[in-house]
């Protein structure tokens, strides 16, 4: 019996197993089931080195990621400023501007038997047409031509008597001016915006006559324009195209006087095929209005400088319109 087989059976008695017939394998245990380690030297008989650990990339957020939040807000604060500013800037800026307020030297008093040439003649400032909205400086003021809006319902405006809570701009009403209508002005912290003076003006409105040329009802066509307008020396004023009738106080006979005179016929573009005067008063009434005017210009310089129909008329009685004297700016 061998070493191996002896050393077996002693085994086997002291642990009381039945021993194992020489030549079979043994079983192994639950024990010596595992696998047995990796031996810790490599093949060359060197230690191995252990297994290196893995070094991962560390993720540094941008700037733009930590702080998202906080610009995201101050984009939409300054956006929300940019367009209040503007549409504040809009509500603020004025749609028109005036370089001079025009203020003529009064002229000398008509020669008896004269024709009556009323108001002054004043610079052409133009006539082309403008984006609703854009604004304007014109040179004089109230201007009786100059650049203007050529959209409907924006310029011309409608003939209507405009209080002095409706609002208007020049852009609009010149371009009546051009189609022949009569305008007329009154300063907001005048008489003609006092309860009395409204209703004074919108009296005229109601009683205005045809136009004297093409003989358009009032309020039909372009004329008259009554609204507020601040930018001018005296109270009221009187507008053609070219020509301005300055008025200290409302004077109805003087307005259609004017209107008589220069109505429908001093304006670029016409309106009526045939046109034919029509008279807007009796021949009494024009008479009767005729020599009024006359005499308030021959009683004293202060009526003359008043700029009454008569004392802003030419000094020949053959003077045309614009033979009147230049405007002496202020």
């Amino acid at each position: 019996m061998s070493k191996a087989s002896r050393r077996q059976q002693r085994q086997a008695k002291t642990s009381g197993a039945t021993p194992r017939p020489l030549g079979t394998p043994a079983t192994p245990d639950a024990e010596d089931e595992r696998p047995t380690p990796r031996p810790s030297v490599s093949p060359t008989g060197t230690p191995r080195a252990g297994r290196r650990p893995r070094v991962r990339a560390s993720y540094e957020p941008s700037a733009f990621e930590r702080y998202r939040g906080l610009i995201i807000g101050m984009a939409a604060v300054a956006a929300i400023v940019v367009v209040g500013g503007f549409v504040f800037l809009s509500a603020s800026t004025p749609a028109y501007a005036c370089s001079t307020l025009f203020d003529p030297a009064p002229t000398a008093s008509p020669a008896v038997g004269a024709s009556p040439q009323p108001g002054y003649a004043e610079p052409d400032m133009g006539r082309l047409h403008i984006a609703t909205g854009a604004a304007v400086t014109y040179t004089y003021c109230p201007p009786a031509s100059g650049n203007h809006d050529n959209a409907a319902g924006v310029g011309p405006i409608a003939p209507h008597f405009y209080g002095i809570n409706d609002k208007t701009v020049p852009q609009g009403w010149i371009h009546n001016l051009e189609h022949g209508g009569l305008v007329l002005l009154y300063r907001g912290d005048g008489p003609g915006a006092t309860p009395d003076g409204q209703a004074q003006l919108k009296a005229f409105y109601d009683s205005f006559p045809p136009s004297p040329v093409c003989g358009f009802a009032a309020g039909t066509n372009v004329s008259p324009v009554i609204t507020e307008f601040n930018d001018m020396k005296t109270p009221f004023a009187a507008l053609v195209w070219g020509r301005v009738l300055p008025l200290p106080t409302f004077d109805a006979a003087a307005i259609l006087q004017f209107n008589q005179v220069y109505g429908e016929k001093t304006n670029p573009e016409a309106f009526c095929a045939s046109p034919t005067p029509i008279p807007t008063a009796s021949p009494s009434a024009s008479a009767s209005a005729s020599a009024s005017a006359s005499a308030s210009a021959s009683a004293s310089p202060a009526a003359s400088a008043s700029a009454s129909p008569a004392a802003s008329a030419s000094a020949s009685p053959s003077a045309s319109p614009a033979a009147s004297p230049s405007p002496s700016p202020s």
